[in-house]
């Protein structure tokens, strides 16, 4: 069963559309803003990483391997975000948001697909890329994490959206491509992961902001909303293993998984352990559920969840 979030029977698509009075003036600075860095910081994947410093010949065939498997997965990761981008699009039109959001989110589209390209072209770069996972039962961990059914579904709020898919799981992201830059090894693996979390400061950014305009006026029950929907993303797509391989349920197919993103690491071509990324995992949480209670003065509860001997 995949880690979607709702399965909605009606979409905004089946809402009329109203477009006008159109507003495109300043209206959220801050988001603005980070429209305007991210059209200054446009790079390209097939020019501005040195390829050829990657020298696949230095690792043994199983390595190799490993981190195929470990680079296609991520680029799988970064695909699912193309089509969520556009969702979300659909979602701050109907709404009539702010033009602010839908500007950075044009470019926010662009920057996902460039990791998905980057990702790829590091899987090719040491052999092929793996067009799907070894086990389909793993699928259920990696395919999606419902945000574009979420963006679409009326009875989700756009505030409890953008406050799962970034205010939760994509600073989760953040912290972790921030550990794998200080632990990899190999110069083009680190390159990759530096130049995608260049973009994510600014989608992190951009949740943050959002919310900060928008949950004072929230009523306590669209405020609960927002609440539910962080703790589904930490404990449906999380805790699921959509990010970290070893937080799968238990199975053959997911050790698996866990022994390539060890087998990658140890090589230095960009992966990380349980043993090291846990720490990193549990700060997330904590800091993410501090920040939610400093500036909306929502409680996020501990969580459960079978690696662990006690709730976090």
């Amino acid at each position: 069963m995949s880690a979607v979030l709702t399965h909605p029977t009606s979409t905004i698509l089946d809402l009329p559309e109203s477009r006008f009075p159109l507003r495109l003036g300043v209206e959220n600075k801050r988001i603005r803003d980070l429209f305007h860095n991210a059209t200054r910081q446009q790079w390209d994947p097939a020019t501005d990483i040195d390829w050829a410093a990657v020298q696949p010949e230095q690792y043994s065939e199983e390595q190799r391997r490993a981190a195929r498997m470990y680079w296609s997965r991520r680029a799988w990761g970064e695909y699912g975000a193309i089509s969520e981008s556009p969702a979300l699009q659909i979602r701050f039109c109907q709404e009539k948001c702010v033009p602010d959001m839908a500007l950075f989110f044009t470019i926010r589209s662009q920057e996902e697909s460039r990791h998905a390209e980057v990702c790829y072209r590091m899987a090719e770069a040491l052999g092929g890329y793996f067009e799907e996972p070894a086990a389909a039962v793993f699928q259920g961990s990696v395919a999606t994490h419902g945000i574009r059914k979420m963006a679409l579904d009326p009875t989700i709020s756009l505030e409890g959206t953008i406050a799962a898919l970034v205010c939760a799981a994509e600073e989760i992201a953040f912290d972790v491509f921030r550990h794998l830059i200080e632990i990899t090894v190999n110069p083009v693996a680190r390159q990759v992961s530096k130049m995608i979390l260049r973009d994510e400061v600014r989608h992190c950014a951009f949740g943050w902001a959002f919310l900060e305009q928008r949950m004072p006026q929230l009523t306590p029950q669209e405020r609960e909303g927002v609440r539910q929907a962080v703790i589904t993303m930490i404990e449906k797509v999380e805790l699921n293993g959509y990010h970290s391989s070893w937080l799968a349920p238990d199975s053959p197919s997911s050790r698996a998984e866990t022994e390539v993103d060890r087998i990658t690491w140890e090589a230095g071509l960009g992966a990380t352990t349980e043993e090291l990324e846990m720490p990193i995992f549990l700060k997330s949480i904590a800091v993410m559920r501090q920040r939610m209670k400093d500036a909306w003065d929502i409680d996020i509860p501990k969580f459960t969840h079978y690696k662990f001997s006690q709730p976090f």
